[in-house]
């Protein structure tokens, strides 16, 4: 077996023990069960006014400022104003599916969060427990499976509406969630390679000596898709207002309605907590001298938060900055960029990986390291393929230009021989007449046919 192969399949050698969250009562688990709902739903809350509050900031305009202190309240009021609105279904829509789809793409989301860390071991109410409600030996894939879910939802929502532009969206939202979560989970393997398990707890405990936001490019992958993946701007295609007249929840009104939004605003929590948890360290503090005391008891709750609250920051700074591109561009972006750099950086990172545990005389690489770099090098400097797309593309200018239409080459019909001679009188009788006058009416010019080529004014 190859040293890549062996580092891809040893999942369980860096597996922390699982047994503190095994051996709790079920009270316990009910209780860390209804805080990551309660938790959930109160950074759901928090981050619609938190997003209206910011953009307002970033427009120079006022935002919410009325329903409690400083309007922080906003949210709540709307969510009881959706609550008591009519509930409207559609005659033509298939209306167990209907109900039922709102549900389906909120439920995944929250149960997503189950597998991630917030903090260490802590005591509550006399029982040890680590703030986690559920880990597993494979809880990264969990977490993929779980978040996938969702696109049911949205499908069905379209499909059971009965109408038209709902299905358009829901069918823009399940090709543009299946095509970056390809990039997604390609971004999660360097993370799996350097840390050993697929344990979120084990992934967290990993990062104690360096965060893996040292792996760059996983990172940066990993931004761009979770972008993709919650339908935020600039990727919120399947919500295109002027195209598709508000996508796959275009039907729906009241409290079903409210059900996506909480299911978007559930996911961005869920996908940032993931980032933290993968590549900045999860629950612990910054690497700075001085706050290493700060890794026990509840203030790595804080630190978790923090981070969190930053993710979501850069979701609504995203919002207020970018415009929203074009269905081909962003599908182009993901599978032509996105995937095919997931894929070379997974294989530089096992390369590399493989060289770094199972390599002892390092020279020969070395050296043809260094030559392959300063092959790609002298092929940047010389770049023989740009003077040729250069040529390209000036030959395209000249041929376009070419055959652009032209007075030149408009066929004018010659007039007949008695219309020639009449408008030849009408013509010399106009201008003794109006030029007598101090006037022009009646002047006519005939141009004869075949007198050459005509200049355009």
């Amino acid at each position: 077996m190859t040293g890549t192969s062996t580092l891809l399949l040893a999942a369980n050698v860096g597996d922390p023990d699982m047994s503190v969250l095994t051996d709790d009562p079920f009270w316990l688990i009910l209780i860390k069960a209804v805080a990551v709902f309660a938790f959930l739903l109160v950074m759901t809350l928090f981050s619609i006014v938190f997003e209206r509050k910011v953009v307002a900031k970033m427009q120079q305009r006022v935002g919410p400022n009325r329903h409690g202190p400083r309007g922080w309240l906003q949210s709540l009021a709307d969510g009881v104003k959706l609550m008591l609105k009519e509930d409207i279904i559609p005659t033509l829509a298939d209306k167990p599916i209907f109900i039922l789809a709102p549900i389906i793409s909120a439920v995944p989301a929250i149960l997503a969060f189950a597998c991630i860390p917030f903090g260490p071991e802590v005591s509550i109410f006399g029982e040890r427990t680590t703030l986690q409600l559920a880990d597993l030996p494979v809880s990264v894939l969990y977490l993929l499976a779980a978040a996938s879910l969702g696109v049911y939802g949205l499908i069905l929502a379209g499909w059971s509406s009965g109408s038209t532009y709902p299905l358009l969206g829901s069918l823009r939202s399940a090709a543009q969630i299946i095509s970056y979560e390809v990039a997604m989970g390609l971004a999660f393997v360097a993370v799996f390679i350097y840390a050993g398990t697929l344990s979120t707890a084990g992934i967290v405990q990993s990062q104690h000596d360096w965060w893996y936001i040292a792996l760059l490019p996983s990172f940066i992958l990993y931004c761009i898709a979770m972008v993709g993946e919650t339908n935020r701007t600039p990727f919120d295609l399947p919500e295109a207002e002027g195209e598709l007249v508000g996508g796959f929840h275009t039907e729906y009104s009241s409290i079903k309605f409210a059900f996506f939004f909480l299911a978007e605003y559930i996911n961005m929590v869920t996908v940032s907590a993931i980032a933290t948890t993968l590549f900045l360290g999860g629950w612990q503090p910054p690497p700075i001298p001085g706050l290493s005391g700060l890794d026990h008891g509840w203030y790595p709750l804080i630190w978790f938060v923090i981070k969190l609250l930053l993710f979501i920051f850069v979701f609504i700074w995203l919002r207020g900055t970018l415009p929203r591109l074009r269905y081909d561009q962003f599908m182009a972006f993901g599978w032509k960029v996105l995937i095919p750099v997931g894929l070379v950086w997974v294989l530089a990172v096992a390369t590399f990986r493989a060289y770094q545990e199972h390599v002892s005389d390092r020279t020969p690489w070395l050296i043809g390291f260094g030559v392959v770099v300063g092959v790609l090098l002298v092929v940047a400097i010389i770049d023989p393929g740009a003077a040729r797309a250069q040529r390209e593309q000036e030959e395209a200018e000249r041929e376009r230009a070419e055959s652009a239409p032209s007075l030149d080459r408009i066929p004018w019909p010659p007039p007949s021989d008695g219309a020639t001679r009449a408008l030849a009188g009408r013509t010399a009788a106009g201008s003794g007449v109006a030029g007598s006058a101090g006037g022009d009416k009646g002047n006519t010019t005939v141009i004869p046919a075949g007198s050459g080529p005509r200049q355009e004014s």
